[in-house]
């Protein structure tokens, strides 16, 4: 089961440096995300989102792929393989963009809309979908971050331990005198 986390941060870009934080624990296997968007409130007041995930073009690739690919296999009954793997291609590509642009796939588009209109002017908040996560390690590299939960599907004592985490000053060495 996904666990979902909103992140509210004081600055505009912290949420993009978070996330891209995230993204290289994914690559170490420590989290697993499932979608993950960005909402930023400009100095005019105009929120911002940014998905994770580009629908309308992973469904123009998928939708081109296969469309060659039944293209080319039509084209072969008409002996014009050829002709049939590039109209198909086109075809396919269009269909794929169309039903990529029109999916929801993720977080749900209302409710993120709906948080993103409270953060304040020159801010930013991160929305996350989990599919599993390391909580000792992952927490760890965002100790100190001071973040504000603003909406989790956590239990409560999972939730207390991320808040303390995101509120815990790092540890930094002084040189001894």
């Amino acid at each position: 089961m996904s666990e979902f986390v909103v992140l509210g941060f004081d600055t505009a870009d912290k949420a993009d440096a978070v996330l891209n934080r995230l993204v290289q624990l994914e690559k170490e296997y420590l989290v697993d995300l499932e979608d993950a968007v960005i909402a930023v409130r400009d100095p005019a007041g105009k929120v911002r989102l940014k998905q994770s995930v580009n629908l309308t073009a992973a469904g123009a690739a998928s939708g081109g792929l296969s469309g060659a690919l039944w293209g080319s296999l039509v084209g072969l009954l008409f002996l014009n393989p050829l002709a049939g793997m590039v109209l198909g291609g086109a075809f396919g590509a269009g269909s794929g963009a169309l039903a990529g642009s029109m999916t929801d796939y993720g977080i749900d588009d209302d409710l993120i809309k709906k948080l993103a209109d409270t953060i304040p002017i020159n801010s930013s908040a991160l929305f996350l979908l989990l599919r599993k996560v390391q909580p000792e390690k992952v927490l760890a590299e965002f100790k100190g971050e001071h973040a504000t939960i603003l909406r989790s599907s956590l239990s409560p004592e999972q939730e207390e331990q991320l808040r303390k985490a995101l509120a815990t000053e790092p540890v930094v060495a002084t040189p001894a005198a």
